[in-house]
C-alpha cells in the first residue's frame, strides 16, 4: 500500500511540475515575437538615428557607412552599453598615450576610454582615429563598397583582437542591409 501511495504521489508531483513547466513556456505568438520585435525596434531606431552621420563621415573621410554603423552597433550594443551611455563612446576607443581629451574609466575592463560630449562627436572621432592612424592606411585603398575587405582589414590592422570580429561586422551589415548606405 505504501509503495502504491508513493508512486501515486510521485506521479502527481511529476504531472504538477509538467503543468507548471507548460505554463512557463513562452507563447510563440507573444513573448518571442515581442522580444525579437523589441530588438529589431532597437536596431532600427539606432540605425535611423546615426545613419546620417555615418554617411556624412563616409563622404568626409572615406570610412564606409556600413562599417561605421556595424562597429557602433557591435561595440555599443545599439547605444546601450555603459561606455556609450556615460561617455558617448560608441566604438570602444581607448585613451591611448596621445589622448588629451575627457576620459572615462570602465571598471569592468580596468581601462581608460575616451569620453565625448556627444555620440556624434564619437562618430567623427572614430573616423579621424582610423583616417589618421598609420596602421589603418591600407584600408583607405579599398572601395567604400568593399565592406568585407574593410571588416577583415580592421582585424588585420589590430582594431580588434577577436578572430570573429570581421564575421560579426559582416553579419550585422548583411542582417540590417547597412551596405546600402555605402553608395
Amino acid at each position: 500500500m505504501y509503495a502504491s501511495f508513493s508512486r501515486l504521489l510521485a506521479l502527481c508531483l511529476v504531472l504538477s511540475l509538467s503543468a507548471c513547466h507548460l505554463l512557463e513556456m513562452p507563447n510563440n505568438n507573444s513573448s518571442n515575437n515581442s522580444s525579437s520585435g523589441s530588438a529589431t525596434a532597437t536596431a532600427s531606431a539606432y540605425i535611423e538615428r546615426f545613419k546620417p552621420i555615418a554617411i556624412a563621415e563616409m563622404k568626409r573621410t572615406g570610412v564606409p557607412a556600413s562599417i561605421k554603423m556595424a562597429q557602433a552597433i557591435l561595440e555599443s550594443g545599439y547605444g546601450r552599453s555603459e561606455l556609450a551611455k556615460k561617455a558617448n563612446n560608441h566604438f570602444g576607443i581607448k585613451c591611448g598615450s596621445g589622448w588629451t581629451g575627457k576620459t572615462y574609466k570602465l571598471r569592468s575592463k580596468n581601462a581608460c576610454f575616451r569620453a565625448y560630449s556627444s555620440a556624434e562627436e564619437s562618430f567623427r572621432q572614430h573616423s579621424d582615429f582610423l583616417r589618421n592612424g598609420s596602421r589603418y592606411a591600407d584600408l583607405f585603398k579599398l572601395k567604400t563598397t568593399d565592406y568585407k575587405g574593410w571588416a577583415k582589414g580592421l582585424r588585420k590592422a589590430g582594431y580588434a583582437t577577436s578572430s570573429s570580429y570581421p564575421s560579426k561586422l559582416i553579419e550585422l551589415i548583411e542582417r540590417y542591409r547597412l551596405h546600402q548606405y555605402d553608395q
